[in-house]
Parts: structure tokens; sequence; C-alpha cells
């Protein structure tokens, strides 16, 4: 059977006037075979203020690539590919999740938290 290596490399920051911001990917390897589900582990601490959470991926031999982002509204968040992340607000977390793995899901994932939303005014 197949397995799909996932590689997080993170800890994305951002600092801002209302305080240090930072996000931890718990996990540095994460191995699941094809076929079964997979959980990408992202805690977050703010400073205050509004948060805005976002998940990247980096396929091998390519750029980093949006993958999904939560802005406000309902905590379910789904992304491309089968994606999905759910904010957990009293947890402090925005893990990514995906039913089903795949061998094409093999990449580096990236969890990053914002207080501004890129492209807003």
């Amino acid at each position: 059977m197949l397995s799909v290596t996932i590689l997080l490399l993170g800890m994305l920051y951002t600092l801002r006037r209302t305080g240090a911001q930072s996000v931890t990917q718990p996990d540095i390897h994460v191995t699941v075979s094809e076929r079964d589900s997979l959980k990408l582990r992202c805690n977050y601490s703010t400073g205050g203020g509004a948060s805005y959470l976002f998940w990247y991926v980096q396929y091998p031999g390519q750029s980093l690539q949006f993958l999904l982002k939560y802005v406000s509204g309902d905590t379910l968040v789904k992304g491309m590919k089968g994606f999905e992340a759910e904010l957990r607000k009293n947890e402090t977390s925005f893990h990514l999740k995906k039913h089903s793995a795949h061998l094409s899901d093999s990449a580096q994932y990236f969890c990053a938290l914002s207080d501004t939303v890129p492209g807003a005014a």
C-alpha cells in the first residue's frame, strides 16, 4: 500500500501593533496510507483583534499555492482538492483535514495568520 508523506514547515507568524501573533504546526512529518483520513494540526495565538487564518500548499518543484482561508462566518471552511479546515476558537486551532488522502497530496503545508486580509482596502 502506498503512503502519503506530508512535510509541515511551520511557525509562520506576523507581528502587529495589537501584539504578537503566531501559528505553530506541532507535527514535522505526517505519514498516512493512501485513502486514509489526513489531519494536519495548526494552533495559533493572537494579540487581540480580528485574525484571519490561511492554509497554503507547496507541491514538489512548484511554487507556494493558496489552499483555503478563514475570514469570518461559518467555522468550517471548504478548500480545493477535498481539503477543509475548522476554526475552533476555544482550542485556538485551525486543523486541515481531508477524508481520503492520495499520493498526489504529498507536499509541504503551511498554516498562516494575519490581522489583515491580503487585497483588502
